[in-house]
């Protein structure tokens, strides 16, 4: 069973920051001085040069999703890829264990309540807020059903090495060793509704119809019909005093959850959620009346709430496929694809290091030589050129392009599933990820700067990685690049397993799964010259 190196990944981003901290006499001032100024300025020649890359598609095997900050729930038709259907089962988790209920305990009504992603745009002379919804891709509809999961999702994995190794669960519905079937998930039906599609309206609470407060909009269902109430009341409120509600362990197996499942309905386009299942206002409330202490006195009002807070998993399905690069010569196009997508490959130098042949030199020994003077094991001893900027430029494919691109794509190490280097000292850092890591990761650039306008190219400033290979040894390690929903998370975020059948571990960034956005670049094989891929580093050399 594979195992996250989690210490060794830590180990690998703290080398990264404490090395770029380090003062090494070995730097590039040995050519002439500490810093380049105006009285030594016209001892140096600043220039720059492209560098060819090697750049290929890689499709993902199933990837993890149990457990996502974010949820999936729609059926979408990206624009350059296809449809993706996706629905969860979740945990259920009560506020009060072992409770007691009271006497005479009867339900009122049952509401489901799970907040949508929106911001406040603006306010009615009625009073009324006006809400933008956020993390909604498409306009139309799907078909939603709610079911009682009759599959449960475990802590730890039976067939692992370890005891205590984390269940994983796949967007197939794998756990690796099994696949969960249909009939596991779907128990009884709860709630069915044909062309559901989310309203962005504030939702207006009241009692005994008395208006007593506003809430953001959400998906809220209300089980009120006989059966939903019958159905509640047995399976909650009349197993008061039971061993079922007595801890968290028997609850979990004897209310295993609840499958949001999604289906496609005639709409050409659909839609796809995301939905926060983690956050406090994800709930489900059940209303009831209860027998008054008093003898007497009226009865009693008071609710119970279950809470999202236990294990969840995702699984998404595609109806489109998505082909693998060629890893020899690299690719024309480079198709990224969030979710259940793909991501790709890049190789600086040809992916080569220094080697044993002392007679010849591969790539990246020939530009480490002309940067930098290394001794017989390629190790550094004096810089040549001082490296001022060093940035990948990837062009959209608008040949292949239907609109709705991303606007960011996140690069990382993919020897160690890590961010680079750049990442860590980027100081355009913000809480908001749509404008955080501008420096490194830059975004999308638009014709005529406009927010819906034709994607044009990104630029990726890597200056740390290139100057850690050249100064510090560090290992010229495969790039992965993916689309990314939120640049933020990846700082603090393990990536996520594949399912790869192989002993080996392979990872993908978290941003990258919560997005179903997709984007088509040029790749380092096009016959399109002015759109190729490339690398180019700005340098300043002693002008001998």
């Amino acid at each position: 069973m594979k195992k996250r190196q989690i210490a060794f990944r830590n180990l690998a981003v703290l080398t990264f920051i404490v090395s770029s901290f380090i003062a090494c006499d070995k730097d590039f001032a040995n050519i002439d001085s500490d810093i380049i100024n105006n009285d030594n300025a016209t001892h140096f020649n600043t220039t720059s040069r492209d560098f060819d890359v090697l750049a290929y598609t890689k499709a993902l095997d199933p990837v993890q999703t149990n457990n996502l900050p974010i949820n999936y729930l729609g059926s979408y038709v990206e624009p350059n890829f296809g449809r993706s259907t996706a629905g969860f089962v979740t945990q259920l988790r009560p506020t009060l264990l072992n409770p007691d209920f009271g006497g005479d305990a009867e339900i009122d009504s049952v509401v489901l309540n799970i907040p949508y992603f929106s911001r406040a745009i603006g306010v009615t002379e009625e009073g009324e807020t006006l809400y933008e919804l956020d993390s909604i891709f498409g306009d139309e509809s799907f078909n939603l059903s709610i079911y009682e999961s009759n599959y449960f999702l475990r802590d730890f994995d039976p067939n692992a090495t370890e005891i205590d190794e984390p269940q994983r669960y796949y967007a197939n519905g794998s756990t690796g060793s099994d696949i969960v079937s249909q009939s596991q998930l779907e128990g009884t039906l709860l709630f069915e509704q044909l062309n559901f599609a989310p309203d962005p309206s504030q939702i207006v609470l009241t009692e005994d119809d008395e208006e007593v407060s506003r809430i953001p909009p959400a998906l809220r269902v209300a089980f009120n019909t006989a059966d939903d109430i019958q159905y509640w009341q047995e399976k909650i409120i009349d197993m008061s005093g039971s061993t079922e509600l007595s801890n968290v362990n028997n609850f979990n197996n004897y209310f295993r959850g609840l499958y949001f499942k999604a289906e496609s309905n005639t709409s050409p386009e659909g839609r796809m959620l995301l939905l926060n299942m983690a956050s406090t206002a994800a709930s489900i409330t059940i209303f009831y009346t209860r027998d008054p202490f008093t003898e007497g006195a009226e009865r009693l009002q008071t609710t119970v709430t279950l809470n999202f807070t236990g294990n969840r998993a995702n699984f998404i399905s595609n109806d489109f496929s998505i082909s693998d690069g060629n890893e020899i010569t690299g690719d024309e196009s480079l198709y990224l694809k969030g979710g259940q997508g793909s991501v790709a490959e890049i190789k600086l130098f040809n992916g080569d290091n220094f080697d044993d042949d002392n007679t010849t030199d591969n790539p990246f020994e020939t530009f480490k030589k002309e940067f930098v003077e290394t001794d017989e094991n390629g190790n550094f001893i004096k810089g040549k050129k001082l490296v001022n900027e060093a940035n990948l430029i990837f062009y959209v494919n608008q040949d292949e392009i239907d609109g709705e691109e991303p606007n960011r794509i996140f690069l990382y190490d993919m020897n160690n599933n890590i961010p680079l280097a750049d990442y860590f000292f980027d100081t355009s850092s913000s809480s908001d990820p749509r404008i955080s890591r501008l420096i490194h990761l830059g975004r999308l650039q638009r014709e005529n700067n406009e927010p819906t306008g034709n994607g044009i190219k990104y630029k990726l400033r890597i200056t740390e990685h290139i100057n850690n290979i050249l100064l510090r040894d560090s290992t010229n390690v495969k790039l992965g690049l993916a689309v990314s929903g939120n640049i933020n998370i990846e700082g603090n975020a393990n990536q996520f397993d594949l399912l790869n059948g192989a002993d080996t571990e392979e990872t993908v960034p978290l941003s990258s799964i919560i997005t179903p956005r997709g984007t088509v670049l040029y790749g380092n094989n096009t016959s399109n010259e002015e759109k190729k891929l490339y690398l180019e580093i700005f340098f300043t050399e002693p002008d001998n």
